[in-house]
């Protein structure tokens, strides 16, 4: 990918991903009609940690566009490992792509993945776009269930295959709420649904980033069997806080990240 293809290609991630959470585009409207702008932070993009899909096999377009390795994260709670890339354009979002470990599974999970990924076609693996792309095998609605009992992240990935999961607003750039607790508020005054798990803000202004989201809106999925409503895409938002240097700190929480990429995607409904 070069260049002058980058903006274009995030657009095009962004158009995807409202699929997955109609709420998030409500969001924004919302926010835009009392703001001059909304600032994307960063954008998660998952993937399972096999060679023909790892993390190094999504970013290399966007490392072709400019974009570089900044940090790594590990989750072993979740069996994740992540990887954020940030552009010398401050304009541009940062980007969080997180792989999950499939040898932490048992075999028959394991084989299963292994199976949906060897359905990928060639040809898609090798163009730009392979990152947001979409699902490329079939997966039947007890499989998708198997996965889910076992991991969020892997499951996630298997029943909506390559796209993003969430977009995250900065905070720091809105005039309306200058606060993640005033966030919070604006949030549940219009009636979305938060994700409260260990409290409705993750992280602290001493480690320079406060975060929250809101509940995955629950997206109609056809499966090979049937059609179900599975947790989809969330609404996050982040504080950043300057470094003893006085820059903002432009990196990740582990500990944060961890819950919110869990906690974000339970339904809200029981399912």
């Amino acid at each position: 990918m070069i260049h002058e293809q980058l903006k274009p290609a995030l657009d095009a991630i962004w158009q995807d991903f409202l699929s997955l959470s109609p709420q998030t585009r409500r969001i924004h409207d919302l926010l835009a009609a009392c703001n001059p702008r909304v600032v994307t932070d960063h954008i998660e993009l998952r993937t399972y940690d096999l060679p023909r899909v790892g993390i190094a096999h999504l970013a290399r377009p966007f490392e072709e566009a400019g974009y570089g390795a900044c940090g790594e994260y590990r989750f072993p709670v979740e069996q994740l490992f992540a990887r954020h890339y940030e552009h010398p354009d401050p304009g541009l979002p940062k980007l969080f792509i997180s792989e999950f470990h499939v040898d932490c599974l048992d075999d028959d999970a394991r084989n299963i993945i292994h199976q949906l990924v060897s359905q990928i076609p060639d040809t898609a693996l090798s163009r730009d776009d392979f990152a947001w792309s979409g699902r490329h095998w079939k997966i039947d609605y007890d499989t998708y269930r198997q996965l889910r009992a076992l991991s969020e992240h892997a499951a996630w990935v298997a029943a909506f295959g390559f796209r993003a999961s969430h977009f995250t607003v900065l905070v720091n750039d809105l005039q309306s709420h200058r606060s993640i607790d005033e966030i919070n508020d604006f949030l549940l005054q219009h009636g979305f649904r938060l994700d409260t798990s260990g409290g409705l803000v993750k992280g602290t202004p001493d480690e320079y980033l406060e975060q929250t989201s809101t509940l995955a809106d629950q997206v109609e999925v056809r499966f090979s069997d049937r059609t179900a409503l599975v947790p989809g895409g969330y609404c996050e938002f982040a504080k950043r806080y300057p470094r003893p240097d006085g820059q903002l700190y432009q990196g990740f929480v582990a500990a944060s990240a961890g819950n919110l990429s869990a906690n974000g995607l339970q339904c809200p409904t029981g399912y």
